[in-house]
């Protein structure tokens, strides 16, 4: 039996009658950090017996995610990292099965999967293994097998990894307590073993898991098994996770730094001069005495030594610059030297903020908002692809260098999918940006999305061709229901009408009404989307306001003189 401090482990396998064992599973308990941004995998899987190839498809489904899913990046989800190695895993599955050319009748298995992270058990599966949960003495089915039975001996698998280019994977999560029991196996067991015999097996055997398997499967034969048997038993022991003293404890590792200025020296960095101050951190100048580069360096203010939940939020700011290579997001500098205080190095920047842009260029060239507005989205679709929304967009957030780069800085209010699913004893603060550029979902309480970004972009896009919002300036909690969109037309009479058209879909307050990729977005800004070419859907008021003051004044009179007429008839 293996054990570690989070859960102890039971497996056996056997190929009984068959002259190969094609089954195959793995229980991998990674180091730290890993254990805490991806968890603990527990795997099985049944190469399918009519395929010569069966051992090599469930050797690889289980290799790949035993230890592909380790190299997923930290800000996905469990679901999106799992179901993305096991879509690559079918893919080459499937190419190599029908490309043998001695006939091979494929390569394919079934398979079962479960990630512990944090408090949560999250489930995946295809084809008929499967994964009970022993909870109060209660042995749970947890998964549903995907099969069709010919007859009372003989059934046909409708799911399988390696038959097809289009896999369906069936995915659950469940909360996970200290003490539950999990148990994955094999149709060679569950088809000629009773529920209630694994569990008294299980109770028979709680200090030997190995034991408890080994008998499972040995019975499962016995009881006339012809096929490849495997039980795998997992008992939580710990929830992964840290306690509010262990967190405080990583919180303040490091000092916050003495108050810096010109020609002093940190870790190797000699200050310049400081870029900015507020209550809550202090930017500075500094050149790195090794490189001879200059970088900026961000200490936090110690207002907040003792705040946890501030220095969780600094410390998330580096995370996830450190998770981004793009070259139109602040890079955060990795530093190779021993580090003796709190703060964070990145990249320094010679340039201006897009505000500072904006107030220089009050009429800008729509190819120059193009070029800018492409280099911002780029930059936002590579949080997007890792799973993160930026959550702050404005034009302070965004800086242009002397070259004419674009990128976009502040990570601090970004919100990270792969994080969002530990569970934290910090009461994490919930940013919601910048009001005029926030998405109407925030205010309203609604869960955000990458469409909540779309939104601040487009509100971006419209400031910088109109110098206003396209909400006005009552736009906050109060007024969101009241308040409607202002056609750019109205304010810039030369605009496009299909530029006006992408403006409002990207700002629409209905996030389903949005553009669903900023792609999207900036497409129909270069390109003329026939939906918004229809003189007939832009009102009169945008599209020919005299004409519209005055058929509203004819009306008027109209219906005065009728109004008189009656009076003195």
């Amino acid at each position: 039996m293996e054990m570690s401090e989070l859960i102890s482990v039971g497996q056996y396998s056997d190929r009984g009658a068959k002259a190969e064992n094609q089954d195959s599973y793995g229980v991998l308990v990674p180091d730290s950090p890993a254990i805490d941004y991806k968890g603990i995998v527990a795997v099985i899987a049944d190469g399918v017996s009519s395929c010569d190839e069966g051992k090599v498809a469930s050797e690889t489904c289980v290799n790949s995610l035993m230890h592909d899913y380790y190299c997923t990046p930290d800000s996905w989800t469990v679901k999106t990292s799992i179901e993305k190695v096991l879509l690559a895993t079918n893919r080459w599955l499937y190419s190599h099965g029908q490309q043998d050319p001695h006939g091979q009748k494929g390569m394919a298995t079934t398979l079962s999967a479960m990630v512990i992270k944090s408090s949560t058990a999250h489930l995946f599966h295809i084809g008929d293994t499967r994964i009970y949960q022993l909870s109060n003495n209660d042995l749970e089915l947890l998964t549903q097998d995907h099969c069709i039975w010919a007859s009372e001996d003989k059934n046909y698998l409708t799911r399988a990894v390696g038959i097809d280019l289009r896999m369906d994977i069936d995915y659950k999560k469940i909360p996970v307590q200290v003490g539950d029991i999990f148990v994955l196996t094999t149709d060679g067991v569950h088809e000629y073993l009773p529920t209630t015999q694994i569990k008294d097996f299980i109770a028979n055997y709680p200090d030997n898991l190995d034991r408890a398997a080994k008998e499972i499967a040995t019975v499962a034969l016995k009881n006339g098994s012809p096929d490849n048997v495997t039980c795998q038993i997992i008992r939580i022991e710990q929830i992964p996770g840290v306690s509010e003293e262990g967190l405080y404890k990583k919180l303040t590792e490091l000092p916050f730094p003495p108050e810096l200025s010109a020609g002093m020296k940190l870790d190797g960095y000699k200050i310049v001069r400081e870029l900015h101050s507020s209550t809550r951190t202090q930017v500075y100048l500094a050149l790195d005495e090794d490189s001879g580069k200059q970088v900026v360096l961000k200490t936090p203010s110690v207002n907040y030594e003792d705040d946890p939940v501030f220095l969780d939020m600094f410390m998330h700011e580096e995370w996830v610059g450190s998770r981004l290579d793009n070259n139109h997001v602040l890079r955060v500098v990795e530093q190779n030297r021993p580090r003796h205080f709190l703060y964070y190095v990145s990249e320094y920047i010679d340039g201006q903020t897009l505000r500072g842009w904006m107030n220089d260029n009050p009429e800008s060239d729509l190819n120059a908002v193009r070029e800018i507005v492409g280099q911002i989205s780029r930059g936002i679709m590579a949080f997007h692809n890792k799973e993160m929304i930026h959550q702050d967009l404005k034009p302070e957030n965004i800086m242009i260098d002397s070259e004419g780069t674009v990128k976009i800085i502040d990570f601090g209010s970004t919100k990270i999918a792969g994080i969002e699913e530990i569970t934290t004893p910090l009461d994490r603060l919930t940013l919601l940006g910048t009001k005029n550029y926030t998405a109407p979902e925030y205010l309203q309480g609604y869960p955000c999305s990458t469409r909540s970004d779309i939104f601040s972009v487009g509100v971006i896009v419209y400031e910088m061709l109109t110098g206003e919002l396209p909400y006005g300036d009552k736009y906050d909690e109060g007024s969101i229901q009241r308040v409607n969109y202002i056609p750019a037309r109205q304010r810039l009479a030369e605009l496009p009408v299909w530029i006006d058209g992408a403006l409002e879909k990207a700002v629409h307050k209905k996030a389903e009404r949005r553009y669903g990729e900023l792609s999207e977005f900036i497409h129909d800004l270069a390109n003329p989307n026939e939906a918004f070419l229809g003189v007939g859907s832009e009102p009169l008021l945008v599209r020919d306001p005299l004409a519209f003051w005055r058929g509203l004044t004819m009306i008027s009179l109209i219906i005065n003189g009728l109004l008189l007429i009656k009076l003195f008839w």
